[in-house]
């Protein structure tokens, strides 16, 4: 959904112990305030419950949400942080997916960060786990993530970097348009 030129973001992070009924509690928040969430991401991370969601709504609605967000932390449930937003403009990239498996060992996210860096290509997201293979139980790492390639980039040329580094590395990996 977009926003209207009246309606405001808050880009929302929240952090504490995983329960039943955290994202009912936090959805209703925002919906009783007249809010939207826009975007969400929601994950238990160990024994914590991670939140990022953007928001939107009017500045009366988002004082609501902010008031009540910060009750929530003031009650010492969780963590919160609240940041001012906006639309992203200007962005004329074509999202690439991309997926990478590979033993586990240290560097993996780094390294991949840094070849995208390097060829000033964005990371519009990154999702990771760590996991034991079904049949021999080694220690495996799986990474997701969304590229945004501008349209005057080679991806040929791009993809062939790429699949270069992935083998110099030990990483099986896939670079594929993301669907839109």
């Amino acid at each position: 959904m977009e926003t209207t030129p009246k309606e405001k973001q808050l880009a929302v992070t929240a952090i504490g112990p995983d329960r039943a009924g955290l994202i009912r509690d936090l959805s209703g928040i925002v919906t009783s305030a007249a809010g939207n969430i826009q975007e969400s991401r929601m994950i238990a991370l160990g024994s914590e419950f991670a939140i990022l969601v953007l928001i939107s709504g009017n500045w009366h609605s988002l004082a609501k949400i902010r008031e009540k967000l910060d009750a929530l932390q003031t009650a010492g449930d969780m963590t919160v942080t609240i940041r001012d937003s906006s639309p992203r403009t200007g962005i004329s990239a074509a999202p690439y997916m991309i997926d990478v498996v590979s033993l586990d060992h240290e560097g993996i996210v780094l390294g991949l960060s840094n070849f995208f860096a390097a060829r000033g290509l964005e990371i519009a997201e990154l999702n990771s786990r760590r996991y034991n293979a079904p049949h021999t139980g080694a220690a495996m790492f799986s990474v997701q993530l969304t590229v945004n390639v501008p349209a005057a980039t080679q991806v040929a040329s791009l993809r062939e970097e790429f699949l270069e580094y992935c083998d110099g590395e030990n990483l099986d990996a896939i670079m594929e348009p993301a669907a839109r």
